[in-house]
């Protein structure tokens, strides 16, 4: 006999206690299961590649033919709707790759998967199409890809049209590619993406990866981004800005005048061309190594950080710092953070910025007068301090407070950020 729930006397058989005890171990077990569980995520690792000449042809060759594609599928969407009022599907349209690579002679030496990729690409470019309608901003209908517009190809599955075969990559069709591994792969391998950059090409692994959380520190840090300093800690650090772009402008108008002065159609072009783009990507890379150290370490230093949710495309419709602003790189900065934060198990949050720059970090008294020269504050409370550290300090505690109405890893945006307002605060 034993006293069941509420208080109810229950009366056992012979077997219940045999068979309540293999409850409780599976119970048990399934409890150990959960708490040795980890978490898995999809990480992307991105190799040169340096194919023969024979293979750049076969490269190139899988470009034009995707990009053949790609306009046909688009037609069949376009005219569908514009004379039937129907609309295409991506099943509809995958289930023609097959009619498509019997008439095509180049598509048939194609591997299925990669025309599969290109359909859902256009897929993906139209839902993106139908979200920015939805939620009313500019439409930007899915456009026809011109010469040299369509730089990727994808192949979504291992031993399926690419493999690893010792230090080289085996692509369907083009053989052996040879790999620049600077660093090693982890995890398992689903899908590749082959790149042309300025006239190089990428192999960009997709990679199913465990979390690697770091050890506790118990340090926070609030974070305000800027264009004369890139940012500025709470904890009295200033990062100054490389100014990438601006650094580099001398040199861009020189290409982009080259360019502009080559017959068009040449090969003289072409190679100007080639020349221009190079210099891009080396500032745009030399812009991605500095805010991915950067990033790095302030995700491994701090458990908690804590950034301003800056509207981005909004300010640079001010044509006197948009240019600073995109070069700064501050979105970038924001994405790397959240992700390294996920894979950390670090938080990251985002915090409302009004008047985080007006405000005394230690009285709380607005400072009124105060204009986008000045880069000291004097407060009558004796603080005396840099404006950017000033305004990280504030974001750091507006951060700490809205922290709590959420759990996690992670990016976090929350719910109700309110702004520091001056109806809380004195004024000077």
């Amino acid at each position: 006999m034993a006293v069941g729930e509420g208080g109810f006397i229950a009366w056992l058989q012979p077997g219940d206690c045999q068979i309540r005890t293999s409850v409780l171990r599976l119970e048990i077990k399934l409890l150990r299961l959960e708490s040795t569980e980890t978490h898995m995520m999809v990480k992307t690792f991105k190799y040169r590649l340096y194919p023969s000449a024979a293979q750049r042809r076969l490269l190139e060759e899988t470009l034009e033919t995707c990009r053949r594609l790609y306009n046909t599928c688009l037609a069949e969407r376009k005219t569908a709707w514009e004379q039937e009022h129907r609309s295409v599907g991506k099943y509809e349209q995958l289930a023609r790759v097959k009619e498509y690579r019997q008439e095509n002679e180049y598509a048939g030496k194609l591997h299925s998967h990669i025309l599969q990729v290109v359909v859902a690409d256009l897929d993906k470019a139209f839902q993106a199409f139908f979200r920015r309608v939805k939620v009313g901003e500019k439409a930007g209908y899915p456009r026809f890809k011109g010469k040299n517009r369509l730089d990727s190809f994808g192949l979504k599955e291992y031993c399926n049209g690419f493999k690893l075969d010792g230090r080289r990559l085996k692509l369907s069709g083009m053989g052996r590619l040879r790999v620049r591994w600077h660093r090693p792969i982890d995890g398992k391998i689903k899908t590749v993406r082959i790149c042309r950059q300025a006239g190089k090409w990428y192999a960009c692994f997709a990679c199913e990866v465990n979390e690697q959380p770091l050890q506790p520190t118990g340090q926070s840090v609030g974070i305000d981004v800027g264009v004369h300093h890139l940012l500025a800690t709470s904890d009295n650090e200033v990062v100054d800005n490389p100014c990438w772009y601006r650094k580099a402008q001398s040199e861009l108008r020189i290409l982009q005048r080259r360019v502009s002065r080559r017959t068009f159609g040449g090969s003289n072009r072409r190679k100007a061309v080639l020349a221009l783009q190079r210099q891009h990507e080396y500032i745009a890379n030399s812009r991605k190594d500095f805010l991915n150290k950067l990033a790095h370490s302030l995700i491994v230093r701090y458990d908690f950080i804590a950034l301003e949710d800056l509207q981005i495309k909004g300010m640079v419709r001010n044509r006197h710092l948009s240019k600073s602003i995109l070069d700064a790189g501050w979105g970038y900065l924001k994405q790397r953070l959240a992700d390294k934060a996920v894979e950390a198990g670090r938080q990251v949050v985002l915090v409302n910025p009004s008047y985080t720059s007006k405000i005394c970090s230690s009285c709380g008294i607005l400072f009124e007068g105060l204009s986008l020269a000045g880069r000291w504050i004097e407060c009558s409370c004796g603080l005396s301090i840099d404006r950017d550290v000033n305004a990280a300090l504030n974001i750091l505690g507006v951060g700490q407070t809205l922290w709590g109405k959420s759990t996690g890893n992670g990016l976090r945006l929350p719910q109700e950020a309110p702004p520091l307002s001056r109806k809380d605060t004195g004024t000077v």
